[in-house]
């Protein structure tokens, strides 16, 4: 059975303008975003995409690696459906109608392509709504930056597929490698910058304040000794559409529990026998 969840709706700040297209320039109340002048100033206009455009995501209703790809289309604005896998036949459907390339998921249907591997895909979006950088030096530290962050939250990922008598163990060593490596890595690149790289928002910093919310979920205090991912964190959370993704009703999906894991092993039994 396929299963579609409707459209996020454009942030709350978002112009509308004629021909039903939306700059995604974001106005805010100076008396409740004055602390944060510099930061919004990197907040650009993100590239116009037609009300009548449909995006539209094949993946199970859970995070993995669709959920990158989720919190990407909802900064940029941008309305998506999602088409929920259930079962081994939708699978293999999707795989003889030559949908899947390398037979994986994550599919994404946009500007008449099926897109699948999610770097791929990330990069899209990234590149396509002004997430990706200036220039090609920007965009290889976006690249080092984000495959740092995207490290974080596959050591995450895993877990729910883990063994008990394992789970402790690959905890403690996702604490210790993010403690010691990934946080002190950011935390310097955050010293004297509102963003990772350059003077705006970009698909590194979307994908670091992911991997934070994560680690959080895991380890409460993580964040207590970095004050400057912290300061990060917050201004993140003050740009409106992060805001709205971040309430509850949004397509954000929760943390993965059992019902997810049955569900992914069953669309994928033949990966599990």
């Amino acid at each position: 059975m396929l299963v579609r969840r409707g459209a996020c709706p454009l942030p709350p700040s978002a112009e509308l303008r004629e021909g039903h297209t939306w700059t995604g320039r974001i106005t805010f109340r100076p008396s409740r975003y004055s602390s944060f002048k510099a930061f919004f100033k990197g907040v650009k206009a993100f590239i116009p995409l037609k009300m009548s455009d449909k995006v539209v995501l094949y993946y199970f209703n859970g995070r993995g690696k669709m959920e990158s790809i989720r919190w990407l289309l909802a900064v940029a604005g941008v309305q998506f459906e999602e088409v929920y896998l259930t079962t081994n036949e939708q699978f293999q459907k999707l795989v003889n109608d030559g949908a899947l390339m390398f037979h994986q998921v994550p599919l994404v249907e946009m500007d008449g392509m099926k897109l699948v591997q999610t770097k791929a895909i990330l990069n899209y979006i990234a590149g396509k709504y002004n997430l990706y950088g200036n220039g090609l030096k920007e965009r290889v530290m976006i690249d080092i930056y984000a495959e740092g962050a995207r490290d974080i939250m596959e050591m995450i990922m895993v877990l729910p597929f883990t063994p008990p008598e394992k789970k402790q163990s690959q905890l403690d060593k996702i604490q210790l490698k993010v403690k010691d490596r990934s946080l002190p890595t950011y935390e310097k690149a955050l010293s004297n910058s509102q963003f990772l790289v350059g003077n705006q928002l970009s698909c590194a910093d979307v994908h670091l304040f992911e991997a934070t919310l994560m680690l959080e979920e895991l380890f409460p205090a993580i964040l207590s000794t970095f004050p400057k991912i912290q300061a990060f964190q917050n201004r993140m959370k003050a740009i409106p559409a992060i805001n709205k993704f971040l309430q509850p009703g949004s397509q954000r999906k929760p943390p993965p529990d059992e019902v997810y894991v049955k569900t992914v092993m069953d669309v994928l039994s033949h990966l599990f026998k």
